[in-house]
């Protein structure tokens, strides 16, 4: 795996994001990123960070120590990603807000992500949505199970405590390694259960 596109929306829980975000591309991976409007605000008012939407470059809060993050506008459904023919390994929606789940669900893609989202369903790749939210209605729950009988992989952010986390950021590591677990990657952030490697 070479390439995983990430999109970050207006989901609480952006931490999840962006330690995934950092974690692939410390692997030495290509991530692209997009963050909707919504996701900018909930960076501000989560981490106290501006994401400038005209920003092609990866600030440092987001890229950590690794290179190869790019920044895409939220409306650039002209982006490589948005075609099936160019070669994009995977796509993660991390954190996935609800309504971007449904829209992913019924196949619409008014934006980046959408588009991105579609097109790793209609290809066969991998697309990873982890909502972050509780309790769930049941046209979520619906709309879950859509995308998993589309092929996708719903991985809700539920932490586990056989780490025996000590900060927020071991929770939030645990399910970042849940995440590039299922792209295959094993990229270990916390102790595994254990000690399996």
């Amino acid at each position: 795996m070479k390439r995983v596109f990430v999109g970050i929306t207006g989901a609480s829980g952006v931490v999840y994001g962006v330690t995934l975000v950092r974690a692939l591309a410390g692997a030495g991976l290509q991530v692209p990123v997009c963050i909707s409007p919504s996701g900018r605000k909930v960076l501000r008012l989560e981490m106290g960070v501006e994401a400038d939407p005209e920003e092609a470059d990866a600030p440092e809060w987001l890229r950590g120590s690794g290179e190869g993050v790019s920044v895409f506008p939220h409306e650039a459904v002209e982006a490589p990603f948005s075609s099936g023919s160019y070669r994009t390994d995977a796509a993660v929606i991390c954190p996935c807000s609800l309504g971007t789940l449904a829209a992913v669900a019924h196949g619409l893609s008014g934006n980046l992500i959408e588009r991105v989202a579609e097109v790793m369903l209609k290809e066969g790749r991998p697309l990873i949505l982890v909502p972050r939210e509780t309790p769930l209605s049941l046209v979520s729950l619906r709309n879950m199970t859509l995308l998993a009988e589309a092929g996708a992989v719903v991985l809700p952010a539920c932490p586990g405590f056989y780490h025996e986390p000590r900060t927020v950021l071991d929770l939030v590591r645990h399910v970042v390694s849940k995440i590039t677990d299922r792209l295959g990657l094993g990229i270990d952030l916390v102790p595994r259960w254990g000690g399996g490697g």
